[in-house]
């Protein structure tokens, strides 16, 4: 009995030595709570008292990005970060926390794959707001009223429900809708459930807000399938998007509160102060190239690509000299022809419709390229389709225009040569040979690994070689299926041919021809 009243006493004691140190800073903790980044560093030790916060520029990116929610910067944000960058413990613990300690009576409904995972982040949430320290520093902001799991709440009329995906509460809203990895790794390659979670996403969370307008949806996620909730979001384009890859790709990500990635050398790691070279060797190792492009650089698809690598695509011009006339103008084309991929419909469920135009052209060796010369995709009604396709043809003074010989195909090439046969371009039907998709696809492969096959930097461009490098696990194929189309036409003409067979046939040329006879191929 004795031991235990010591054992007591010394807690009281070591609570109440706590509580006066927590008191003489308490003005200066405050000033430190001023930013989200601030109040983590002060509070770290109430959720993780045996381990040290590991601070990296990644998390202070994660952080900015909260507050302008809170400050009204932005108020839908999809974050996608590879998994131990904090996402829950910031998105789901520390920024409603600090929130609170401004706007008590804000409202939160938080929302993951499985109910038990929001369960323990509001334990996590409730924990802290409990602790001495926060009550010490911020108790005078609000009184806590229900302290359960599945439900918190306060005396200002704030409180933070959890459920799932799915699941119960449906008739809650909030100021704040978290949504906390919406779909488990394990399933990612089940269509059914990706897509019913896509469907719950996109009919359901939205339904959960209090204000359209000035509410906040948070979704914070790694990318587990090209067809996942990020991919849904990025597509709708409402989204606020932080994307932070392990390594860098050598892509400049930007968002639109002034942050950008801070990274200039290509496979930097984002955060080497937690996560150094060895440990992502080693995820690299168990998870394999899919599993790590997805969870780790937020790309479902191996770095570089599957079948069409990003590196293999050559650059044209210099985008870091505005001076370098290569990249004001493309070169002299021999030949233009323009590709498009028609869907079947307009209707936004269904496929896009997409073209593409290409440049064939000769190097100073006397070697054929192709260069991407422009791109777009959209989903139109057949007279719009028409028109557009039309005026890109023009404008790029295409000599032929291919079109795939299906029912949506031939309405096009009807129209276009009813509507537009003066324009000086022929148009071809062509019928897909060779295999399906993917087999097409492979036949093309080598004109990008030989160096064959250039692009501009631009935006359109990198939509194009973005979607083959992620294909055949891509949402979408049009662009795909223009570009295997106008390819593989340049191909089998013969005008886009290997160096070893443009060598045998210059030598063949040579042999046979007559001496004042021109070339078969420009010099």
């Amino acid at each position: 009995m004795m031991l235990k009243m010591l054992r007591e006493e010394k807690a009281r004691r070591i609570e109440e030595a706590e509580r006066l140190r927590i008191a003489e800073r308490s003005e200066q903790i405050r000033t430190n709570c001023q930013t989200l980044m601030g109040f983590i560093k002060e509070a770290w030790h109430i959720l993780e008292p045996a381990t040290p916060l590991v601070e990296g520029w990644a998390l202070e990116a994660v952080c900015e990005h909260f507050e302008a929610i809170t400050y009204g910067d932005i108020n839908r944000l999809l974050v996608n970060v590879p998994p131990g960058f904090m996402k829950s413990l910031v998105g789901d613990v520390f920024w409603p926390a600090w929130e609170w300690t401004m706007f008590p009576h804000l409202r939160y409904v938080a929302f993951s794959y499985a109910a038990t995972l929001t369960f323990r982040d509001n334990g996590r949430f409730r924990d802290l707001l409990i602790s001495p320290w926060y009550q010490e520093i911020f108790g005078h902001c609000f009184e806590i009223r229900k302290k359960g799991e599945e439900r918190i709440t306060n005396n200002k009329m704030g409180f933070k429900f959890a459920s799932s995906v799915g699941g119960v509460g449906t008739g809650e809203r909030g100021d704040r809708v978290i949504l906390d990895d919406p779909h488990n790794v394990k399933e990612a390659e089940s269509d059914t459930v990706r897509k019913e979670t896509v469907r719950w996403v996109r009919e359901g969370m939205s339904n959960r807000l209090n204000d359209q307008e000035k509410s906040a949806i948070a979704v914070i996620m790694q990318r587990v399938h090209e067809d996942d909730v990020s991919g849904a979001l990025i597509e709708l384009g409402d989204y606020e998007h932080l994307m932070i890859p392990m390594e860098w790709d050598g892509r400049r990500y930007q968002t639109s509160i002034g942050w950008s990635d801070p990274r200039d050398d290509d496979f930097e790691l984002a955060w080497p102060e937690r996560f150094p070279r060895r440990v992502v060797e080693s995820f690299k190792s168990i998870l394999g190239p899919y599993g790590y492009a997805g969870q780790y650089q937020q790309a479902p698809t191996p770095r570089g690509g599957g079948i069409f690598k990003r590196d293999w695509w050559q650059l044209w011009g210099n985008p870091e000299d505005p001076d370098d006339p290569q990249f004001k103008r493309f070169p002299n084309c021999e030949y233009v022809i323009a590709s498009l991929d028609t869907a079947y419909t307009e209707k936004t469920e269904n496929d896009y419709s997409a073209l593409t135009i290409w440049g064939l052209f000769y190097d100073r060796y006397g070697m054929p390229k192709a260069i991407l010369m422009n791109a777009w995709r959209d989903r139109l009604a057949l007279h719009q389709l028409v028109e557009r396709t039309s005026a890109t043809c023009r404008r790029f003074k295409v000599d032929r225009l291919l079109i795939e010989n299906k029912a949506a195909g031939i309405s096009v090439s009807q129209e276009l040569r009813r509507l537009h046969t003066a324009e000086g371009y022929g148009v071809q039907l062509t019928e897909p040979k060779g295999g399906d998709k993917v087999a097409r696809a492979y036949s093309i492969q080598h004109l990008f690994s030989d160096e064959m096959i250039y692009a501009p930097d631009r935006d359109w461009s990198d939509m194009v070689i973005t979607e083959m490098a992620s294909f055949p696990r891509a949402p979408h194929d049009d662009l795909v299926d223009s570009v295997t189309q106008a390819l593989k036409h340049l191909r089998d003409a013969g005008f886009l041919i290997h160096g070893s067979e443009m060598a045998a046939e210059m030598e063949d040329e040579l042999a046979y021809r007559p001496s004042n006879s021109k070339p078969l191929y420009p010099v």
